[in-house]
């Protein structure tokens, strides 16, 4: 069933406001925490440091009303800045890839498609910035992917 939540974006810190989150909200992680290390090495990507390795790649924490906030670290080694602007994403969870295709070339017509739609090894991912300026990321989960 496709659903809609907020991804956050942090600079060192996610797990530190993920944990103040829980605290406020009074629930659960969905999940484990996923660390930078925690994920397959991918083909022609640049070494992580030992700080970044232990950056957070996901985390997820249920709010209100089935919202999820999720949320990850930017790595400086990458060229990532966080700014205000690229802090928080619109996350869209699609049942299948011809939907996601779908609500991604129209968001990102006049605006810019900051990663295609591609392969991860999480499933089918993409992200961009709409000609208002707003950041949407599109998944379809991979089903072999718990």
């Amino acid at each position: 069933m496709s659903k809609v939540s907020i991804y956050l974006n942090f600079q060192g810190n996610a797990e530190e406001a993920f944990h103040f989150y829980k605290s406020v909200f009074k629930t659960e992680f969905a999940g484990p925490v996923m660390k930078m290390k925690d994920s397959p090495p991918q083909p022609g990507a640049p070494g992580l440091s030992e700080k970044e390795l232990n950056y957070v790649m996901h985390v997820a924490l249920p709010i209100l009303g089935g919202t999820l906030i999720m949320g990850t670290d930017m790595l400086e080694s990458m060229g990532h800045k966080l700014v205000v602007g690229n802090n928080t994403t619109i996350n869209l969870d699609c049942d299948a890839r011809d939907e996601a295709d779908r609500l991604f070339n129209a968001l990102s017509a006049g605006g810019s498609d900051m990663m295609p739609m591609s392969e991860q090894f999480w499933g089918y991912w993409g992200c961009c910035l709409d000609r208002f300026g707003v950041r949407w990321m599109f998944n379809v989960a991979n089903p072999s992917i718990g």
